[in-house]
């Protein structure tokens, strides 16, 4: 099975868009999300056509068709001979569940760093029971994708979201999946800047690689540190771009980004 099947196979919105849409369309949706998510900001140059057909493990053809309607709808700008921008992140409705990220912004940080925390060992420990093949080997090939993003934040940003989606697509209750995917995208804004500085993408690289080989164990209690320790370097990062050092007990001082 190529990397494409699996990616069709797997996720929800794509086996979907077999029958009702076709992979165009569930890629300007994945743009989407990235825009209305804040890993795409207006004025943001998009990666390359190679770039995010890698990503997203699809054609070019298909990433180009998808940045058409995009751009059709006002959200992206293609400029000739240059770079395809950000115009707008008015992200409507059409695009399903686009507008989550901004929703969950609404709750404090401390907040959603508990629920994810509390729901994410349930999600990451399942699917590290659940583990496949394919799955593996997406996660493999993102992981050395990352390594070529080191001073990329945007692009790594992209590769990051498609890792943490596809393990969590292999937990068996897929309403708790579905969850964690909403709370991974919150103040990705903030996120954009915490990788950007010195060093923070090598940093999330190693998380990813030691959730990696504990994913190709198989093995719960593994992959459940290698996930506490990653989410709470998130939180940490998340703080520090905010200016909001920890107060007694771990909370911050800011219980809701407004």
């Amino acid at each position: 099975m190529s990397l494409s099947e699996f990616v069709l196979e797997n996720a929800p919105e794509l086996r979907e868009a077999i029958v009702r849409r076709n992979v165009r369309d569930v890629v300007a949706e994945k743009i989407a999300m990235l825009i209305a998510s804040g890993i795409f900001q207006v004025g943001d140059d998009l990666p390359s056509e190679r770039d995010l057909a890698a990503a997203l493990q699809v054609s070019r053809e298909s990433v180009r068709g998808g940045v058409q309607i995009l751009a059709a709808k006002g959200l992206l700008a293609v400029l000739h001979g240059a770079r395809t921008r950000v115009r707008s992140d008015e992200v409507g409705p059409e695009f399903r569940r686009s507008r989550e990220a901004r929703l969950i912004n609404r709750y404090g940080l401390d907040d959603v760093h508990a629920a994810r925390l509390l729901n994410e060992r349930v999600v990451v420990g399942d699917a590290a029971e659940r583990m496949d093949e394919e799955t593996l080997r997406f996660l493999r090939q993102s992981l050395v994708l990352q390594a070529s993003t080191l001073e990329d934040p945007v692009r790594f940003l992209v590769l990051d979201r498609e890792f943490h989606l596809a393990i969590y697509r292999r937990c068996a209750n897929p309403v708790l999946a579905d969850l964690v995917s909403d709370l991974f995208g919150y103040m990705m804004q903030q996120r954009h800047r915490a990788v950007s500085e010195p060093g923070a993408i090598a940093r999330s690289h190693a998380d990813h690689a030691a959730i990696l080989r504990a994913l190709e164990g198989r093995d719960r209690e593994a992959t459940v540190r290698a996930f506490d320790v990653h989410i709470q370097r998130i939180y940490e990062t998340t703080l520090r771009v905010m200016g909001l050092p920890p107060v007694a007990g771990g909370k911050t001082q800011a219980r809701q980004t407004g």
